[in-house]
């Protein structure tokens, strides 16, 4: 079956909403990256100062809406507008390359100078990129792993502490993975998308802590030609388990490059990432964890969580762009996490897609049979219960918020399924 037949797509919820990723998915549409190269930039980017920069960028972005929405419409086909020199893109690339040199990537705004070295932040990261590994990934929601798996790349690093991180050997191991180029980056991309890949979906550890080898080679993915000795090097990191062949077909429009750019993040992110963001994602795929600042501190070690994700989360939502929200169901934070979250949501933007998610478990340091353990993690060192999941569930229901679809691809017959049957099905 192809991704355009999958069941998911007929329900007129899930297509209107995610209605720009999917055609940008079946190549009907070009993904936000190839807009941005049509909007010309009136600096000189090596010899303008960091505030001229934003000027220019905030007026770049009033220019790009208006081009993306005439797209949107058919209005305008972008194969008809040349790319212009420089464009948007390269201003994205240099304001990146700027704030690298004082760090703002995410809301803990360090300020430290990456490209030196001499000292770290929260991210422990320098300027160097490390992939722990990527592939098809066929574990994610229904509208991103389709067919063909979601294109999915694993950073190495954090800028949050999660005790239960369930990636915790890359998001606390900043030398997991292998190095790598804004080139090699792309290259992965490229592979990913050539071999059938319905998105190419960044995460980690967390991708925003890499945002600088991300747009750099977002641009080097327009005008890439692969060379083996490149694919030989990324190959270390490709954990796949089949082969796929390599189609033109799945990844072109209109002779060029087209891959829709899904950000997986916790959404700790700073105002300025944000703006350079919003021009060159096609789809949002953010973690909701926590429902008040407290229970981050204590669980992740992240203060101003509530107000900076929130605050995210809106700015998305009155964007208008796609995105498919996750929350976490975890034991004993029903009360204080989970319905806190959800209320935010149904009051900030109901008709928003929530992937409630069951599949917690005790990892990294909350996990009881780990050498790791630390018993100041004792609460959430179990399985949620039956009781807590429907409990959650009937929350949300009760709310009128989207998440059935989304929440039980894997099990899920009819839309109208009852509750206490979904969850008997995943506790199988």
């Amino acid at each position: 079956m192809s991704f355009e037949k999958l069941w998911v797509w007929s329900y007129e919820n899930i297509r209107r909403k995610l209605n720009w990723y999917y055609e940008v998915s079946i190549n009907k549409k070009p993904a936000k990256y190839l807009i941005c190269r049509r909007i010309p930039c009136s600096l000189d980017l090596k010899n303008s100062d960091e505030d001229e920069l934003w000027k220019e960028h905030d007026r770049l972005s009033e220019e790009f809406l208006d081009l993306f929405q005439k797209v949107k419409n058919e209005e305008v086909k972008i194969e008809n507008i040349p790319v212009a020199r420089p464009n948007f893109l390269d201003l994205k690339v240099e304001l990146a390359k700027r704030l690298l040199k004082h760090c703002e990537f995410c809301r803990w705004n360090c300020r430290v100078d990456r490209t030196k070295g001499e000292k770290l932040g929260t991210c422990q990261l320098e300027d160097i990129s490390r992939v722990s590994s990527y592939f098809h990934h066929r574990g994610e929601e229904l509208v991103f792993r389709g067919t063909m798996g979601s294109g999915t790349i694993f950073f190495t690093s954090c800028n949050m502490r999660c005790a239960f991180c369930q990636n915790g050997d890359i998001s606390t191991d900043r030398f997991n993975g292998i190095p790598i180029t804004p080139r090699q980056l792309a290259l992965m991309m490229w592979q990913l998308r050539m071999e059938g890949c319905h998105n190419i979906n960044l995460v980690g550890g967390e991708p925003t802590i890499h945002f600088h080898t991300i747009i750099e080679a977002i641009r080097e993915l327009c005008e890439l030609k692969p060379s083996q000795r490149d694919l030989n090097y990324i190959l270390n990191a490709y954990s796949d388990f089949f082969i796929y062949k390599m189609d033109p077909r799945n990844a072109y429009y209109n002779n060029e490059f087209n891959a829709p750019i899904l950000w997986n993040s916790n959404f700790f992110m700073s105002d300025k990432l944000m703006k350079l963001l919003r021009e060159i994602v096609d789809i949002y795929l953010p973690d909701f964890k926590f429902g008040n600042n407290n229970c981050a501190i204590k669980l992740s070690r992240t203060p101003w969580y509530f107000e900076t994700v929130s605050r995210n989360h809106k700015l998305v939502y009155e964007w208008g762009d796609n995105m498919v929200i996750r929350h976490l169901i975890m034991p004993n934070h029903v009360e204080c996490c989970s319905k806190p979250v959800l209320k935010w949501i149904n009051e900030n933007m109901p008709d928003v897609l929530v992937n409630i998610m069951y599949q917690y478990h005790p990892d990294n340091f909350c996990n009881p049979l780990s050498s790791k353990y630390d018993k100041r993690y004792a609460e959430i060192a179990r399985y949620p219960t039956k009781q807590e999941l429907l409990e959650v569930y009937r929350y949300a229901q009760e709310l009128g918020l989207d998440f059935v679809i989304v929440s039980f691809d894997k099990v899920l017959t009819s839309s109208e399924e009852n509750l206490e049957e979904l969850v008997d099905s995943v506790l199988i």
